[in-house]
């Protein structure tokens, strides 16, 4: 069985590192790399036949775990792993709630980042919080994340554009439907994640933007 595998970071030697993980699991692997994540959009958008995506959380130009929100909302069946040198609990437990198949430290050795890997690619969640219980999210973000899975792939493409400041016209050229099929989607997403505005909508997606989330009170996910 051939796999295809995508690495989405912009430093090249970890990049390398990554690879040389990867080729450890299977001998037979088509290996791609990515600098950016307009690269792997339109990469991830033409091909849902990828095996896994490891995507750095730091990319140049993405703010937190908005790379994960937008590439999960293209094709939300390609696994998407975070390889971070972030290894904050709530970041952690806020990507994997969001969807995330993993979440491996930057500063794990090249077995560990093997296991994970593996672990992943047999359809297991990974991550390096098992067993502790620290990071507990806050109510209020556990809402917002409810709130988001709710979003169908193609309204959460729309809330990506809204987020880049395009208008339902840019948006409906982009996509390839009618000006009124946006204004249905935007009403949607207005809805679902409760608010009013495209910009309440804009600023509820920001609470993503920062790599660590606050905590300030205990709750679980339901």
């Amino acid at each position: 069985m051939r796999f295809k595998f995508i690495i989405v970071d912009d430093h090249p030697l970890f990049r390398g590192a990554l690879k040389l993980a990867l080729s450890s699991q299977t001998s037979d692997a088509e290996i791609i790399e990515i600098g950016d994540l307009e690269t792997a959009k339109k990469l991830i958008l033409d091909d849902a036949d990828i095996d896994l995506v490891l995507l750095d959380l730091a990319l140049s130009g993405v703010s937190g775990l908005t790379g994960l929100i937008t590439l999960r909302a293209l094709q939300p069946t390609v696994p998407i792993a975070i390889v971070s040198a972030t290894e904050d609990a709530i970041t952690i437990r806020t990507a994997l709630a969001l969807g995330a198949s993993g979440f491996i430290p930057k500063s794990s050795s090249p077995e560990q980042i093997g296991h994970a890997i593996n672990s992943i690619l047999r359809g297991e969640i990974w991550s390096p919080l098992d067993g502790r219980d620290d990071g507990e999210l806050d109510q209020e973000l556990i809402e917002l994340i409810n709130r988001m899975r709710r979003l169908t792939p193609q309204q959460g493409r729309v809330l990506g554009m809204m987020a880049d400041g395009m208008l339902n016209k840019q948006i409906a050229h982009e996509l390839n439907v009618s000006e009124a099929t946006i204004k249905a989607h935007v009403s949607a997403v207005l809805f679902k994640l409760g608010v009013e505005s495209r910009t309440q909508a804009v600023i509820r997606l920001s609470r993503f933007q920062s790599e660590s989330q606050p905590a300030t009170a205990v709750a679980e996910l339901q």
